[in-house]
């Protein structure tokens, strides 16, 4: 059975179909209760029902207390979570869902937000959109997908009061319009915070530009949905030592330290279980993590003093865990 921390349960008030492939989903308290605020850039662990617990974006306006919406792509090597999602929820089914957590919140006092979304990435964008729109704030939204056809919420933000600060950009059409990311951040810009959510290769395309143009570490700011599979046959056993009790597990090379440490009794919260929220990062006291996650920042990673046991691994024979 598939648990959530912090369960909430909420029905399905609607559910529409935002492109063939792309399912949105209105979310309402089965009690008829006002929901937990949420702040743009949350996001909610979603009991699947029949499978796996999965993290999806709330992209309706923060101020909307009586409901969240969230969007579903359709991924075709699901392993039941978003297929369940699309193939099983109906209008009128409960579910199990956490209260909203915020690991891509906006950073209080930017001068300029600059918010830049691929494909179904588009959900956080879509919240932070609303909200520094509902509030007056300078920003800039460019939305880049394969084709008119694919982009959700087409309508609903060339119809919002933003949409003069919104750009889409279409792979199947004329270049002019494609999104130069380059060329938008060739220079660091002070005072600027960079916003970006979508596929692994798009994500990575910005954020090494970025870095490569020389801009703060502290102004930039994404979420990952999901990591590639890598390749595991060199993986090898190391050792976890807890501090707290002086306890050795040893962590096979085909099971994680999460899973290791829970067959020894010791439990720690998880919730994507692929190194995308930081829901499980542990600190380290002694010994060098490899760090597989796409979680933290890379000041984080070369301080070497916390790691995501859902994921990640030791380059040491012994990590020792602040457990």
């Amino acid at each position: 059975m598939t648990s959530v921390m912090g369960e909430l349960k909420v029905r399905v008030a609607a559910r529409h179909d935002e492109t063939t492939d792309i399912c949105s989903f209105e979310l309402v308290h089965a009690a008829g209760q006002p929901l937990p605020a949420f702040s743009a850039g949350s996001h909610i662990d979603v009991a699947v029902p029949g499978g796996p617990t999965r993290q999806y974006s709330l992209c309706n306006a923060p101020d909307e207390g009586h409901r969240y919406q969230i969007s579903v792509l359709r991924d075709a090597k699901s392993r039941g979570g978003s297929s369940g999602m699309h193939d099983r929820v109906r209008v009128g089914d409960e579910l199990t869902i956490s209260v909203p957590k915020n690991h891509f919140a906006l950073a209080h006092g930017a001068k300029h937000s600059l918010l830049l979304a691929g494909g179904i990435g588009v959900t956080p964008i879509l919240c932070m959109a609303e909200r520094l729109a509902a509030i007056d704030a300078s920003f800039e939204m460019h939305y880049c997908t394969r084709s008119r056809t694919r982009t959700a919420f087409l309508e609903r933000i060339a119809r919002a009061p933003y949409a003069r600060r919104a750009q889409f950009h279409f792979d199947d059409e004329a270049g002019d319009q494609r999104f130069d990311i380059a060329a938008r951040l060739a220079r660091p810009e002070s005072g600027t915070h960079l916003y970006v959510c979508g596929p692994q290769g798009f994500m990575d395309a910005v954020l090494n530009a970025a870095r490569a143009a020389g801009w703060p570490e502290t102004q930039l700011h994404y979420e990952f949905f999901t990591v590639e599979a890598r390749e595991t046959a060199d993986d090898g056993c190391f050792e976890v030592e807890i501090a707290s009790s002086g306890k050795v597990i040893v962590v096979e090379k085909d099971e994680s330290v999460v899973q290791a440490l829970a067959k020894a009794g010791i439990q720690i919260e998880t919730s994507c279980e692929q190194g995308v929220c930081g829901t499980c990062a542990t600190r380290v006291l002694e010994g060098e993590p490899d760090h597989l996650d796409v979680c933290l920042t890379p000041d984080e990673r070369a301080a070497n003093d916390q790691f995501l046991p859902c994921c990640s691994r030791s380059r040491s024979a012994r990590l020792v865990l602040d457990l």
